[in-house]
């Protein structure tokens, strides 16, 4: 239970919390009860287990911290965070996840129990996915990918007559995926076809996507997209050196399946419609193999079934 009320710490910090940085939180609990909390709420404030530990004071002495991610073990804006534990007195920490960063993978855990203090790492998922982006963006230096699409019950992207495969519930969904996202893309058939503006409208954004469109073009007069024509890797490479860590993926069937091929794809969203097309293109152009998928899950948003599964795991 202390672990999951670090995660629920953890998530005060989001939407303020910096690019480089992900999201922590931690609590310390002594002889049963919980004595200190805190979680990392952007720069210049505290890290969640200084935060935690100094509200727990001289009773951290003893006590067990619950992180939901390994401390860190280097100098950067503040002091070490392996060192405050120590000093404190902890006796044992309980961590979420470990740090993906190569550069300081397990190196806090190792820290930790050459000074005496007992470690378990719980892998926790819930602890992974809650900072997806920014795992995949520091251990792989390329956004955490999300393909996007939406289809019908027999499995086509389009529908006869109709602009729109999901309902209205879904489409705004989708302005709330753009919103929480570093950068949108599209393929060049989509631009010619449907000159998309990859906005969030009607919801709260306190700043808009990069708008992308990834290909050879030329883009259309007036398109307000940034050309994105090299390889991808490259591209998504670039992209992570200039702060995006997450790209929502909107293009068609032939993008979503280069992406895919080249295993840029992290995470799959597919809306399906209760209708049948009878006609059109399937979600995907052809794949050279087969991609398994992990941690499918399904959850109703107004008529219609959200998918969600996993490429990879963060």
């Amino acid at each position: 239970m202390s672990l999951e009320r670090a995660l629920e710490l953890a998530e005060r910090g989001r939407g303020s919390v910096e690019h480089t940085h992900p999201l922590v939180g931690a609590v310390v609990v002594s002889k049963g009860e919980v004595v200190g909390e805190g979680w990392y709420a952007g720069l210049g404030s505290p890290h969640a287990e200084v935060s935690a530990l100094e509200a727990a004071g001289e009773r951290a002495r003893g006590a067990t911290l619950y992180v939901t991610l390994e401390p860190c073990s280097h100098h950067g804006r503040t002091p070490p965070c392996v060192d405050a534990v120590v000093a404190a007195g902890v006796a044992r920490v309980v961590a979420g996840s470990q740090d993906p960063n190569p550069k300081v993978d397990g190196q806090g855990f190792a820290r930790l129990r050459e000074a005496g203090v007992e470690v378990e790492v719980v892998d926790s998922w819930e602890a992974r996915r809650q900072n997806e982006a920014w795992r995949v963006w520091i251990s792989r230096g390329r956004p955490f990918v999300t393909y996007k699409v939406a289809m019908t019950l027999d499995g086509r992207v389009t529908v006869p007559g109709s602009r729109w495969v999901s309902g209205e519930e879904s489409r705004r969904r989708v302005h709330e995926l753009r919103a929480e996202s570093d950068a949108v893309g599209v393929g060049m058939g989509t631009v010619r076809a449907d000159d998309p503006q990859l906005t969030a409208r009607g919801v709260e954004a306190t700043t808009q996507p990069r708008r992308l469109a990834f290909g050879r073009g030329p883009l259309p007069k007036g398109s307000e997209l940034e050309l994105r024509p090299g390889p991808l890797e490259d591209e998504l490479s670039f992209l992570a050196r200039d702060g995006v860590r997450s790209l929502l993926l909107e293009g068609g069937p032939k993008l979503a399946a280069s992406f895919l091929a080249a295993g840029l794809v992290d995470k799959l969203l597919v809306f399906v419609a209760p209708r049948l097309s009878g006609d059109g293109q399937g979600p995907l152009a052809a794949l050279p193999d087969p991609v398994e998928l992990r941690r499918l899950t399904g959850e109703q948003v107004g008529e219609d079934i959200l998918l969600t599964a996993y490429v990879r795991e963060p």
